[in-house]
Formats: structure tokens, sequence, C-alpha cells
């Protein structure tokens, strides 16, 4: 009985830390208007690979923005074939903590209006 027990404690601890938003810097939203490289449809998130100018300027890099997993997006209205390479999208990101360029996905707007939006994950701006 203490075998499970220990095992459900290491299992729930598990999968708290694996949804922590710890890495990211949810006090901000940053902008990034840029080029999809990328759409990675893959679990246990997707990933958004951006080719986009840095914040102060400068040659364009690419951006990693990471969503919820691909089960999540589907029940948002995503599905693989959202994006595409050459796709352009404004893309609202809680930034990585490190510096790095890119973070959480917060929500993206499209050439067309249409604004795509994760359904997991705080709230935009928190």
């Amino acid at each position: 009985m203490w075998l499970l027990a220990l095992l459900i404690g290491a299992l729930a601890g598990t999968a708290g830390a694996h949804h922590s938003f710890a890495m990211y810097d949810a006090s901000k939203i940053v902008t990034v208007d840029g080029t999809v490289v990328s759409f990675q449809w893959t679990n246990p998130h997707v990933v958004i690979g951006l080719m986009a100018p840095p914040l102060g300027g400068g040659a364009p890099t690419l951006w990693t923005v990471e969503l919820t997993s691909p089960g999540n997006l589907t029940r948002g209205g995503w599905t693989r074939t959202t994006l595409k390479p050459g796709d352009k999208a404004r893309v609202q990101l809680n930034p990585w903590r490190d510096g790095r360029p890119g973070g959480g996905f917060v929500q993206m707007t499209l050439p067309d209006g249409r604004v795509l939006q994760s359904t997991f994950g705080p709230p935009p701006g928190h």
C-alpha cells in the first residue's frame, strides 16, 4: 500500500511540474510580427517557429513559441494545418525569462483578422 501511495505522489508532482509556466515572464506580453517557418503539431506541446526581428531591431531571428498540446488546441478549433510555412502572423507571447527569442503563446492574429487563442494556460497577461 505504501508503494502505491509513493507512486501516486511521484506522478502528481511530475504532472504539476510539467505544466509549470515558471520559465515564462507572465508579467510581460511581447508582440512579434513575423513569418511562420515551422508548425510542429506534436505532443506534449505544439511549437511554432517564427522568423522575426529581435525586439531591439536588427536581422531576423528564429523565435520559438510554445503552445499547449494538440488535443487542447483541437478543442479550440486548431488543426495540424492551421499554420503553414510562409504564413504571416502577429504573435503575442509571455517571453522566456532567460532572454532567448520566444516564449509561451498568448494569442495570434493572422493577416485576415482571425485571432487564434489557446484553450489552456493562464489568461493573457497573467
